[in-house]
């Protein structure tokens, strides 16, 4: 079964702790937080006091996705504000800053991985396979919600499931950005098991629905 993270980035951030518990009730298995700087990507959200505050009202793993310049500097605060899977990018920072922070991610306990942007290829995470817990394809441009879905990232989802089925079987392939249930299928045809939605779930008349359909898919 797939498994299903809610981007509060389309949540109602007035009642963002309502929604929440609404897309816990409904079955999610992850919340997804999308973290942004203004520099790493053209938007702020939020940052390490609301990590800290969500953690307090539910009990689902934390997904915290931190799109912002050199990661390594606010790693272990995230961890510390109850992240429980903590991914960077690996465009946010030279290859040696960002092996120190997925090492310092895992010795705080915490689930790491990385994330590439559409433009970067596959071949940028090779550094990195050994110390990542998941892996994250960016199917939109980082920054702002409710894009159109990139089928054309397909590629890079097929390639890695053939190189994490033989190198790290464990390691879970998570897709972000314009999901909803047509798009999910063609990500899970491709070989994710982690699907982020945003708009279209936070939209859908019947979230506990949404979240059954993108469970079913095979």
């Amino acid at each position: 079964m797939q498994k299903v993270a809610p981007s509060i980035l389309s949540a109602d951030f007035v009642n963002l702790e309502r929604d929440i518990r609404h897309v816990a009730e409904a079955g999610a298995d992850y919340i997804h937080i999308d973290v942004m700087d203004g520099i790493f990507v053209p938007n702020i959200t939020i940052g390490i006091p609301v990590v800290a505050a969500i953690r307090k009202i539910t009990d689902l793993p934390l997904d915290v996705h931190l799109m912002i310049d050199r990661p390594l500097r606010y790693v272990e605060r995230f961890c510390d504000a109850g992240a429980d899977i903590l991914t960077i990018h690996a465009e946010a920072d030279t290859e040696e800053h960002n092996l120190e922070a997925l090492r310092l991610i895992r010795e705080k306990g915490v689930r790491a991985a990385v994330s590439i942007k559409p433009n970067t290829p596959v071949q940028a995470l090779d550094p990195y396979m050994d110390l990542m817990d998941m892996i994250l394809i960016m199917t939109v441009e980082p920054g702002f919600g409710g894009q159109k879905f990139m089928e054309d990232m397909m590629p890079k989802v097929r390639a890695l499931r053939k190189i994490i089925d033989v190198r790290s079987p464990g390691t879970e392939l998570e897709v972000d950005g314009g999901v909803n249930p047509e798009t999910a299928r063609i990500c899970v045809e491709a070989g994710a098991n982690v699907l982020v939605a945003g708009s279209a779930l936070f939209k859908a008349p019947d979230t506990a629905a949404f979240i059954d359909q993108l469970h079913q898919l095979v």
